[in-house]
């Protein structure tokens, strides 16, 4: 005992490195717990972080306030070290506890090891980010972190370089703030880790990347996984010299706590101070548990390996370093243990009875009513049967109440008694309640949703000149970069030339390289680099060139951003603009309209398709004063076409989910979008001249679409409706008839079937004829009105054909 006095005097560290013991024995403890649990039937799934503890305590002291973590779900131990967990919230999130003061990352959402904090307040405003400590929330699919982590970086860049936003202190401090990102080493041969790398290389961005290096993706050893087997091997080409930038790479192994520390350190400094991306490649680490509750690792490791796994655990090693070192003693260590393990199980215990509370009294009312039910129906031992079975439920959940309630109410259709009022009262209480639970949140809910945003329409002057529909975007773009230092835009050749079609012609010229920017071919970390900048509360635009390219952002778009709000329960949010162009054009890849694909995948980011370059003008003012995200699809072959630009044109609105009525009508409802608006009009013109009066109504926003279901109104007077655009059959025009029919109930006010005008099942072909071949055109639009009104009156509309 002695000896320890003597080591103490002579080591402030010892209290540090003792905690830091602790620490790690306690998650080490909540990882065996939960498998536990799992295997007990408490919780579904689990996914733990045993065998990284000791590297992720050596980042957490690298990690300050204002940083930002974008990792993947074996990051426990680091987030307890920054104090952003409890080991209870760990295992509320476990059970899928959904009050959000249980799990704040996602109020029971995400399966365990999904990690997040609360950048939100109650209305939606940020919260004072550089006082925190801030991790986004994670997500499942394997490396999708990385493109968000470049974004994150990104804003650190911006803030320091972009003078005019020194003052959103609340935001950034000088860009000081640097973005952990952390992955497995088998996920590091994705494609969007490479993209990610070289991207965060050219960008020069404080960006830190650890790689949990285990030697196997599940059951797949690294010789499958990784060129050389080892990752920082094959990285060795980003490192930096003195005359070309690049990345600092450092390797150190997972056991090793003295030399993690000081890599950690000397990493997170180069980052913060000089801006350069850095990357550590943590070595020898193990996995006790395997990957999953889901299986085994005994399958498919050597009994050599796993000796090698139990001999270099992270914790073991730890310990003896301890020892070795001569700062406390054998015993002491022991107690520490102990004491992690009880602290361990009653966080976990007070997890499971703070979740079972929570079901216990939806299940309690569900059986004092079915036991009033069983005193008046006359289904009373079925009833009874049904109430018992719930009372015996050994670890019930909220689905075993309802779905025993339902089935009495079955029996109960035709009783006229108390109790099934009742019944059916607390039916529609819970699943108003479960519907907040589950289903809230998909967009904003705060008082700065774009639904929220006041319409302001656009004023004209006659004197002003038409001009090409480019020109109006590009005096909308100058307005909102004026108007609002957060505003920056970015995208393959938006920069230098002001894109492709010359939208942003000039302005990075007037705003900086800064604020309007080229990037390279890669749209993947395009959308990345604007969920993390807009993460951290600037507000980018990002151009996908076409919307044919959006396919190579779509698992992004789709797993990240279109979940954000919902994943989080609004504790989060990511106001991206995507900007792109599509619909009308010749070719497979530069005319795409896979608009089906798009409405099918990114529920949780509004779907905007104006006919014109005003109505999209007045979308992107909307969403700028929004905390929604959006994807604005412009008309490819509309910036050439003739439009004034509005003497409001920074101030005017559009308002999403309202269509507009084009062209009214007495004979039939024709409900298109963007470039088909054209298509319709004109054979709207050819069908009167055959006395076919034609409504055609834009949707202008398929997501969300007609809130007010207005379309349905057209109905009532025209009886006959087209759904017509340009995707495949089945795609846009079956979702917007499933909207107009079935959600509307349309179909009760119709005398003809519904038609539906789509493009062909392949993608365009080249040139004019290809392009008039493939998608609908305007004789096609007059040949299918016309049929669908002479199946009503032959007399009058003669086959012409």
């Amino acid at each position: 005992m002695s000896t320890i006095k003597t080591v103490r005097k002579t080591s402030s560290k010892v209290s540090e490195i003792l905690q830091d013991y602790k620490l790690a024995c306690e998650s080490r403890e909540a990882s065996l717990l939960g498998r536990k649990e799992v295997f007990m039937g408490k919780a579904k799934f689990g996914i733990f972080g045993d065998g990284k503890e000791i590297a992720q305590i050596a980042m957490a002291k690298a990690f300050k306030k204002g940083d930002f973590r974008s990792g993947y779900y074996r990051d426990q131990t680091f987030m307890f070290a920054i104090g952003e967990l409890t080991i209870q919230e760990y295992f509320a999130q476990l059970y899928a506890h959904t009050d959000i003061k249980a799990d704040p990352a996602s109020g029971g959402r995400l399966m365990n090891g999904h990690f997040a904090t609360r950048m939100l307040n109650d209305d939606g405003d940020f919260n004072p980010i550089t006082e925190n400590k801030n991790s986004s929330s994670d997500i499942s699919p394997t490396a999708a972190q990385m493109p968000r982590l470049v974004g994150l970086a990104y804003a650190s860049k911006l803030f320091r370089q972009n003078k005019d936003l020194e003052g959103f202190k609340n935001l950034s401090i000088h860009g000081n703030e640097v973005a952990f990102g952390t992955i497995g080493n088998a996920s590091t041969s994705e494609g969007m880790f490479f993209e990610a790398i070289n991207a965060a290389g050219v960008l020069q961005i404080p960006m830190l990347v650890s790689i949990w290096d285990d030697e196997y993706g599940i059951s797949v050893p690294k010789e499958y996984h990784t060129t050389k087997g080892s990752i920082s091997k094959v990285l060795a080409g980003f490192q930096r010299s003195g005359e070309e930038n690049g990345f600092d790479i450092f390797t150190v192994r997972g056991w090793d706590y003295e030399n993690l520390v000081k890599t950690y350190q000397k990493a997170a400094e180069i980052s913060r101070e000089e801006h350069i991306p850095t990357l550590v490649h943590v070595q020898e680490m193990t996995q006790p548990q395997g990957h999953s509750t889901s299986g085994s690792h005994e399958r498919y490791k050597s009994k050599e390996r796993l000796q090698w796994e139990q001999e270099h655990d992270c914790i073991v090693k730890f310990r003896e370093w301890i020892l070795e070192n001569g700062y406390v003693d054998a015993e002491e260590l022991d107690n520490i243990e102990e004491q992690a393990k009880q602290t361990a199980k009653d966080a976990k215990n007070a997890a499971w009875k703070a979740f079972i509370a929570s079901i216990k009294e939806d299940e309690k009312s569900a059986l004092d009513l079915l036991g009033q039910a069983q005193e008046q129906s006359s289904h009373a031992e079925a009833i009874k049967s049904i109430k018992s079975n719930l009372e015996g439920v050994l670890n019930p959940i909220r689905l075993d109440s309802l779905k025993a309630v339902k089935k009495a109410l079955r029996l109960l259709k035709s009783e006229d008694i108390p109790a099934r009022k009742l019944l059916q009262n607390w039916v529609k209480k819970v699943e108003k309640e479960n519907f907040e639970r589950f289903s809230s949140h998909l967009y904003s809910e705060s008082p700065q949703s774009a639904l929220h945003v006041e319409v302001v329409e656009p004023e004209f002057d006659s004197e002003v000149k038409l001009v090409d529909g480019r020109e109006v975007l590009q005096a909308c773009f100058d307005a909102a970069l004026a108007r609002d230092p957060r505003v920056f835009a970015f995208g393959e050749d938006v920069g230098k030339i002001g894109d492709v079609n010359q939208a942003f012609a000039g302005l990075q010229d007037k705003y900086g390289e800064l604020r309007v920017t080229d990037t390279g071919i890669r749209e993947c970390t395009i959308i990345g680099q604007g969920i993390g900048a807009a993460l951290r509360g600037l507000r980018p635009i990002a151009e996908i060139q076409y919307l044919d390219y959006l396919l190579y952002a779509i698992q992004i778009l789709s797993d990240d951003l279109a979940t954000l709000q919902y994943r989080t329960k609004g504790g989060q949010k990511a106001p991206l603009i995507i900007r792109t162009r599509g619909h009308r054009l010749e070719g497979v890849w530069h005319s795409g309209s896979p608009m089906g694909m798009i409405l099918n995948s990114i529920r949780g980011i509004y779907v905007l398709v104006p006919r014109n370059m005003t109505q999209a003008a007045g979308f992107y003012n909307t969403l700028l004063r929004s905390d929604d995200t959006a994807l604005i699809i412009e008309c490819l072959n509309g910036y050439r076409l003739k439009e004034r630009v509005p003497t409001n044109i920074g101030e005017f609105t559009v308002p999403l989910g309202k269509p507009d009525v084009l062209r009214k009508g007495e004979d039939v409802t024709i409900v298109t979008y963007g470039s088909m608006c054209r298509v319709i009009m004109e054979a709207a013109e050819q069908l009167e001249e055959e006395g076919i009066s034609c409504e055609v109504i834009d949707v202008q926003t398929l997501l969300p679409f007609d809130i007010d279901h207005s379309i349905v109104e057209s109905l009532k007077k025209t009886n006959r409706v087209v759904f017509a655009d340009e995707d495949v059959p089945g795609g846009a025009s079956a979702f917007m008839m499933q909207k107009v029919l079935e959600e509307q109930g349309g179909y009760r006010y119709l005398d003809s079937k519904p038609v539906t005008i789509t493009g062909k099942e392949h993608r365009p072909a080249y040139a004019s004829d290809g392009d008039y071949f493939s998608k609908p055109n305007t004789e096609e639009v007059f040949d299918k009105v016309y049929a669908l009104m002479a199946e009503a009156n032959p007399e009058k509309y003669p086959d012409i054909y």
